[in-house]
């Protein structure tokens, strides 16, 4: 299939299940589209990796995120190390250690994309790790007032500590920095569109 009609499906598919998502928990189905919440984010990892050149530098790039994410979370989880005291709720799918699976695949998703969209922005790696990892945060202070609400995570006391947004920045430059190190021929449309389907999906629950 020629490379413009993957990125023209995956588009089509991309937006077909974000503006679905929306509309069916405005409408009241939330205890229906929120545990679907692991197979939409498989399904955009599988769109990124569909649209990139697939060879074993990727798959060990998004490994990195990967492995990043869940040992960071696991600290967090069962520590209150880096990003605070906080549980996982029941909507991101089965555990283990107490961090969901899905997790792991949303850090390397999340990774990719704001990779993709940050080399743009700048050549440099190190610069352009660190606006990867702002665009992560950014990213995550939006979806920190839907989470609880959503049952994906929450914080003891239901406040997130400040601790979690510099713990964020750290962990997300040093796994775009290696991710950056190892994967360089990233595909920039498709990773500004999911990253901006995610963001006007949670942007919406900010208002409803």
């Amino acid at each position: 299939m020629r490379p413009e009609r993957k990125l023209l499906i995956s588009i089509i598919l991309i937006w077909l299940f974000n503006i679905s998502g929306i509309i069916g928990i405005l409408i009241g189905y939330e205890s229906w589209f929120l545990p679907l919440t692991p197979f939409n984010l498989l399904l955009y990892l599988g769109l990124m990796i569909w649209n990139s050149r697939i060879n074993k530098k990727l798959i060990l790039a998004l490994l990195i995120p990967f492995g990043i994410g869940m040992i960071t979370e696991y600290l967090g989880v069962n520590y209150g190390l880096i990003f605070g005291n906080y549980q996982y709720g029941s909507n991101l799918g089965s555990k283990i250690f107490g961090v969901p699976w899905i997790i792991g695949i949303n850090w390397a998703l999340l990774v990719y994309c704001t990779a993709a969209i940050s080399k743009k922005i700048h050549t440099s790696i190190v610069i352009s790790s660190f606006i990867g990892a702002v665009l992560m945060v950014a990213l995550d202070i939006i979806i920190e007032v839907s989470a609880p609400r959503f049952d994906f995570w929450e914080f003891e006391r239901q406040i997130v500590p400040i601790q979690n947004y510099i713990g964020w920045v750290v962990v997300s430059f040093v796994a775009h920095f290696l991710f950056q190190k190892v994967y360089k021929t990233l595909q920039y449309t498709i990773s500004v569109h999911i990253f901006i389907a995610i963001f006007i999906f949670f942007t919406t629950f900010l208002f409803y």
